[in-house]
This record gives C-alpha cells, sequence and structure tokens, in this order.
C-alpha cells in the first residue's frame, strides 16, 4: 500500500484485558478474562468490520486460534472519525497468557483491508512483577 492508500484506510486498535477473579477456578486450570476493545477508523473511507481472527496463546505456549464473522454478533459500519467499542472474553488453563490477531474490513469504495490488533497480556493477579 502506499503512503496515500494507508491514510485512506486505517483503523486504530486499543485494548483493555481484565482478570476476572469471580469467574475463574485456578484449582481447576480455569482462568476467564475480558477485553475491551475500541476500534476507530482513522481514515478517509468509510468500512464495515466483516470478521476477526485471534490467536491466543497460554503460558505453555500452546495456541489456539478464534476466526469468526464481526464481533460480538455485529458487523459495525465506521465512519471516518467514528469508533465502536466492545467488551469480550477469553479462558486460558494458565494465569498468564497473550492474545493478538487482525480484523478484515470492507471498505465502501470496496477495497478490502486489515487491520493488526496489537499483542497484549492476560495476567492473573499477582502472576506478573
Amino acid at each position: 500500500m502506499t503512503m496515500t492508500e494507508s491514510t485512506r484506510y486505517s483503523i486504530e486498535v486499543d485494548v483493555e484485558p481484565a482478570y476476572l477473579d469471580e469467574e475463574s477456578e485456578p484449582e481447576e486450570d480455569r482462568f476467564v478474562f475480558s477485553y475491551t476493545i475500541t476500534i476507530r477508523n482513522v481514515g478517509d473511507v468509510p468500512a464495515r468490520l466483516i470478521s476477526r481472527h485471534w490467536v491466543i496463546t497460554n503460558a505453555n505456549g500452546e495456541e489456539r486460534e478464534v476466526r469468526g464473522d464481526g464481533v460480538v454478533g455485529e458487523q459495525p459500519h465506521l465512519e471516518p472519525g467514528k469508533g465502536f467499542r466492545y467488551t469480550s472474553g477469553a479462558m486460558l488453563e494458565t494465569p498468564v497468557g497473550s492474545m493478538h490477531g487482525s480484523y478484515e474490513l470492507l471498505a465502501d469504495d470496496g477495497v478490502t483491508f486489515t487491520a493488526e490488533i496489537p499483542a497484549f497480556t492476560l495476567a492473573g493477579p499477582r502472576t506478573l512483577h
């Protein structure tokens, strides 16, 4: 993509992970996390979020991939300067892990492009110093 195209099709992704103590059962190797994501269209062209792809990795290095349409049952349409915020969750067998991935978007002008979701850490209480 040229620099002009990259500013036309640009999505910013912010992530806020949280450990859900009340839903986790550490003695059963069940660690539950939520993550709130804000997706913002910082490009020039309106676009619809079509699909998601996640790679979830636990502390043992085991990876699980998740693919699906939209996010939380929706395929939000993002006008330039506008955003969409949602909360979802993940369960790990270890108290620490990470997630990263991407969204596929379809711009109103017919161009399909990808927005990377930067890696973030999932960590239970007292697991990271």
